[in-house]
């Protein structure tokens, strides 16, 4: 699995540029630092046949001698400047260790060992290596480096650059890499341009040779310079050995891109017609509303969309009027994941499932879709929404072969309910629901104090009372209605809404009550549901097991995801899991939508061909005419927003 939450982060996301393994894929065992060499004993390696691509079930797709990846256009005009937004701020270039913020795009400098390709559920092709060796039962993984692969300096990428830059990530770097490369034995040299990682015995993990080869390398020589620590945050742009190099910024403001002209891997097919824009710019903005105002104006092209009522009524100005700028949706078959506000389960007020449960009867998921979303949205409801990996009606006769030996572990209604969130009234009226939800609270113990008509524990007195923790504004229109309907049961919940750097910061350490929360997933899941759900995740500061969960059943069910034979038993045991995280009431469940929004300036290119996974605006070009076009319109449009007093350009996100 290798995508987290495609549109969380907007254009950074989607420009495929991430800096880090984004599922915040983690494995329940912490790796160790592997050596340059080992006595451990190598298997003949030499004995399996190379090829230029591994697939997680069956064969990859694309085969010996392709030429390219189908949904790219491989005579692509190079050139142009793209221009990208982001809402926030950023103080660092290191993405890699759990300081600062790093900025947006930051993965573009970097190269991986292999390259996923976007219309397969997940296959992987050579990069840095030109070819791997993998035997069949999957305990090790080799990768033979491409001799012409080098850093922006000029020095070659070895196995030594591959093994120093695995050592740093489960040492000292972030520390979802200690739980993402947890099954990972050893890493050694085992040529001159040969790098082999050994996996322990009986992981039965058929992604790893997958999510190894997701791996960034980092430049050794430079990192190890004196003076320079790889530990520390950092506003010089490091050496990279990707498509870009750093070519300006202002911290927290923005930062540009340019193309490297000699690229050494442009005519690598995965890279071919791909990586076509000759600058790549991200600006930074306080809000989404002012970034909205200064894409009207033409201070950035792309915009991907996540507010539905932008969607329907902002976009009616000048240019938009005049087809200079286009919206477009793009289908995709992504699971659409978890978002909903999250309960963390480290606080006594949520340890109770019947508390839990309660509060999710104070959403009217059906008014806000109504008056605040435009009707565009379908509520989620399972962790893998829009996906054949959700699951529905009740468990299977497969599901219950796995279930069953958990039973009493687990929450009974697995095997008797099909679960669904509360449903709401669009008129506004939910007194049945909150009668409900009162119903669940006193069953858990909780009274209403007469004289002050708040909910209160009555063994201590203490008043139910907790923050909501929020990083957007736009989250406050349908959290603020939330609050009031809490408030009716006597509740006193509280919206916080804070920057990047200290959201980010309170959910490394878990200091919140509840917040909006994401969990992206993929079509084929796998370790990282270690990190999302693990026992040993929960305990982890820094993990996205943000809920705290503790289940020695959940363990085990998410070892039996990663533990997968084929494709069939996979979609089995993920809806066996699914079920079990529906019942655990871990969120009250949001909403959906199962494609993405983009508007754009008119001045690209793209193929028609939708890869499951969503777009990949590496694959966009700039079209020289129809940019010449659209300068002149941006022009115009900064014009007229000026003279109506908003927003025309990139602003401070601190």
């Amino acid at each position: 699995m290798r995508h987290f939450v495609r549109r969380l982060a907007a254009a950074a996301v989607a420009i495929g540029a991430l800096s880090a393994p984004v599922a915040a894929q983690g494995a329940a065992t912490e790796a160790a630092p592997a050596a340059e060499t080992t006595a451990t004993a190598l298997p003949d390696i030499a004995a399996v046949e190379p090829v230029v691509g591994i697939a997680m079930h069956g064969e990859p797709r694309y085969t010996e001698g392709f030429a390219h990846f189908d949904y790219v256009n491989p005579a692509a005009p190079k050139g142009g400047e793209m221009k990208l937004f982001t809402t926030g701020t950023w103080d660092s270039f290191n993405a890699y260790i759990a300081k600062g913020t790093s900025v947006a795009g930051i993965g573009m400098i970097y190269d991986t060992l292999l390259q996923p390709s976007d219309d397969e559920p997940f296959s992987e092709y050579a990069r840095i290596a030109e070819a791997v060796r993998m035997p069949e039962d999957r305990s090790w993984v080799a990768f033979d480096i491409n001799p012409d692969a080098r850093f922006h300096d000029g020095e070659p990428i070895k196995p030594e650059d591959v093994i120093w830059t695995f050592n740093f990530l489960v040492k000292d770097g972030d520390p979802l890499y200690r739980f993402y490369y947890g099954n990972v034995k050893d890493v050694v040299k085992t040529g001159d341009r040969q790098v082999t990682f050994l996996f322990g015995e009986g992981a039965e993990n058929r992604e790893l040779p997958l999510i190894v080869g997701q791996l960034p390398v980092l430049p050794k020589h430079y990192w190890t310079a004196e003076g320079r620590d790889p530990t520390a945050t950092t506003l010089e742009p490091p050496l990279g050995s990707g498509p870009y190099r750093v070519a300006g910024f202002e911290a927290g403001r923005y930062v540009v891109y340019e193309h490297v002209d000699d690229y050494w891997g442009k005519d690598v097919p995965v890279n071919v017609g791909r990586h076509n824009a000759g600058r790549v710019r991200y600006d930074y903005y306080r809000d989404t509303t002012v970034a909205l105002e200064a894409f009207k104006a033409g201070a950035y092209d792309i915009r991907m969309e996540n507010s539905a009522k932008n969607w329907s009524v902002g976009y009616q100005f000048p240019a938009f009027e005049q087809g200079l700028v286009k919206k477009a949706t793009f289908d995709h078959d992504l699971p659409a994941g978890m978002q909903g506000w999250v309960y963390n389960m480290r606080r006594d007020i949520f340890a109770d499932p019947l508390v839990r449960e309660a509060l999710a009867y104070a959403f009217n998921f059906e008014w806000a879709n109504q008056t605040i979303f435009y009707d565009q949205y379908a509520r989620t409801r399972s962790y893998f929404d829009n996906s054949e990996l959700a699951a529905t009606g009740l468990p299977s006769q497969d599901e219950l072969e796995i279930l069953e030996p958990l039973r009493g572990q687990i929450p009974e209604r697995v095997f008797t309910d099909s679960y669904t969130p509360p449903m709401g009234d669009a008129s506004g009226n939910i007194r049945d629901n909150l009668r409900t939800a009162f119903l669940l609270l006193q069953k858990a113990g909780w009274q209403i104090d007469p004289k002050t008509r708040m909910l209160v524990d009555p063994a201590t007195g203490k008043p139910f009372s907790f923050e909501i923790l929020l990083v957007s504004p736009e989250a406050e229109r349908y959290t603020l209605p939330f609050v009031q309907n809490l408030k009716t049961l006597g509740i006193d919940a509280r919206v916080r809404t804070v920057d990047t750097a200290q959201y980010i910061n309170r959910l490394r350490s878990f200091d919140f009550d509840m917040t909006v929360v994401v969990w992206g997933q993929s079509l084929s899941p796998g370790n990282e549901q270690r990190e999302y759900w693990s026992s040993a995740a929960a305990e982890h500061t820094g993990s996205r097991n943000y809920a705290g969960l503790q289940s020695e059943a959940v363990d085990k069910l998410v070892e039996l995801v990663i533990q997968a034979p084929d494709r069939k038993s996979l979609i089995t045991r993920v809806h066996a899991l699914d079920r079990v995280l529906q019942w655990n009431f871990l969120v009250i469940p949001h909403f959906h939508a199962p494609y993405e929004r983009v508007a754009y300036w008119d001045k690209f290119g793209f193929t028609d061909a939708r890869p499951m996974r969503g777009i990949d605006l590496t694959s966009w070009w700039i079209v020289p005419d129809k940019d010449k076009v659209v300068a002149e319109g941006k022009e115009e449009a900064a014009d007229i927003q000026a003279e109506a007093g908003a927003p025309t350009g990139p602003e401070s996100g601190g």
